[in-house]
């Protein structure tokens, strides 16, 4: 990341600044925010909205991080996307280096960004719904100046980038919240809220909270979910099925529902179709969240890659899963709070399994071993180099009888750590 937004400015001046073509809403926090995204694009489409939705990083396919109509980008109009933005960026990178002063070259997360905002002007799409990639204020799809700002939990990650506390992050953060504005915030840290609205106010933006304007009113568990009465902007919904799991993804939910009332307009007295609202979270998907691939035993995989996130799928799987035998394995990249997410682990997990995923940025498995060492004993502790590997050897542990009289009975595998460790996983239990 480069912390400034002069090059995504000239490259979207060079496109024809696609991303004025359409309203967005644009999300920022620590966690929740790609399965808030897909919730506000499934609410969208039920209510006859054609929304585009960019968020990051991918699991399996980079035509995940665009998706129109719900569904990733078909190929060809990627490769279309991409045939547009990348004379424009050639055109740009020389002028930078021709420069005297020289100049960054249009980064990754840049060229995709404009990608984006080029597929959705073309396709073209009502609302674009925008996730962003680390940060808010410096963040290149901070260009858009969105209508509705939403704002995740927010807590310590990238700190490197972002600060080491939680009021710098939540300032970055709070950078997404331009003029007029209407802001949709979770449940903060103290320290996060001081940030947020005083950044409302010097914009004239209006600030919506959980927990005073909405939240979750009730909830229980279902067959393959959780039933939920929200409290939204404009007035109460219930009998809500959400097929995904744990308080977390409820909270995500009603900042979805607020934000879609926010930008539809909706208000007390003038709620919205409670039918539509039904069937828009009902349709809702969220691959590598506490995702269910294979039974007997259970193998689930799930994206935490920090502590606040391992938090959330600890409790929701202790609440959805009545595990008899849990066995954990776990991948990292180098620069995430490992400690703080094994430490989480231990008092749920009867054994854990090391290994790497496929990122050049992952902990080397001997590193993580001697913490996962020192946290769970060496007794709970097995190691393998290939996820694959990992797999198996978990699956194996979770099958060994302990005594009880059926042992594949309530035995279960979690593979975590990292998004890219939910991708490899996926990517190895769907053959």
């Amino acid at each position: 990341m480069v912390p400034d937004r002069e090059r995504i400015v000239a490259l979207l001046d060079l496109l024809g600044n696609p991303q004025r073509a359409y309203p967005a809403i644009h999300l920022t926090g620590t966690n929740g925010k790609t399965s808030t995204s897909r919730m506000i694009d499934s609410l969208l489409k039920a209510f006859g909205l054609r929304a585009g939705r960019y968020t990051s990083p991918h699991l399996e396919s980079v035509t995940e991080r665009i998706s129109l109509d719900g569904d990733p980008i078909p190929a060809g109009k990627f490769a279309a996307a991409y045939d547009e933005v990348a004379p424009m960026a050639d055109l740009l990178d020389a002028k930078n280096s021709a420069s005297q002063a020289g100049g960054d070259p249009v980064t990754y997360f840049e060229f995709t960004t404009a990608m984006a905002f080029a597929a959705f002007a073309d396709a073209p799409v009502d609302v674009a719904v925008v996730e962003v990639g680390l940060g808010g204020e410096w963040d290149a799809t901070n260009v858009l100046e969105a209508g509705v700002a939403v704002v995740t939990p927010i807590s310590l990650d990238h700190a490197a980038l972002l600060g080491g506390s939680v009021t710098s992050i939540a300032t970055e953060k709070a950078g997404i919240i331009h003029e007029g504005a209407s802001v949709i915030t979770a449940v903060q840290p103290a320290e996060a809220i001081e940030p947020l609205v005083s950044r409302a106010a010097s914009v004239g933006a209006s600030v919506a909270r959980e927990g005073v304007e909405f939240g979750v009113l009730d909830r229980a568990i279902a067959v393959g979910g959780q039933q939920l009465r929200l409290k939204g902007l404009a007035g109460e919904y219930d009998e809500i099925f959400l097929p995904l799991y744990g308080a977390h993804q409820a909270q995500n939910a009603v900042l979805a529902l607020a934000a879609v009332e926010a930008f539809l307009g909706a208000a007390p007295g003038r709620p919205l179709a409670a039918d539509a609202v039904r069937d828009g979270f009902a349709a809702v998907r969220s691959p590598g969240r506490l995702e269910r691939l294979r039974t007997s035993p259970t193998v689930l995989v799930d994206a935490a890659h920090n502590p606040a996130g391992m938090t959330a799928t600890v409790q929701a799987m202790a609440e959805a899963f009545a595990f008899r035998k849990l066995v954990a394995v776990v991948a990292v990249l180098d620069d995430k709070d490992y400690r703080g997410m094994l430490e989480l682990l231990e008092p749920v997990a009867d054994a854990i399994v090391v290994t790497e995923n496929s990122s050049p940025r992952r902990l080397p498995v001997d590193a993580l071993a001697a913490v996962a060492v020192d946290v769970f004993g060496a007794d709970r502790v097995d190691v393998a180099s290939r996820l694959d590997d990992a797999i198996e050897s978990a699956v194996t542990i979770a099958e060994e009888d302990d005594g009880g009289d059926a042992p594949l009975a309530g035995a279960g595998v979690l593979v975590t750590g990292s998004v890219v460790t939910a991708a490899d996983a996926r990517r190895l239990l769907a053959r």
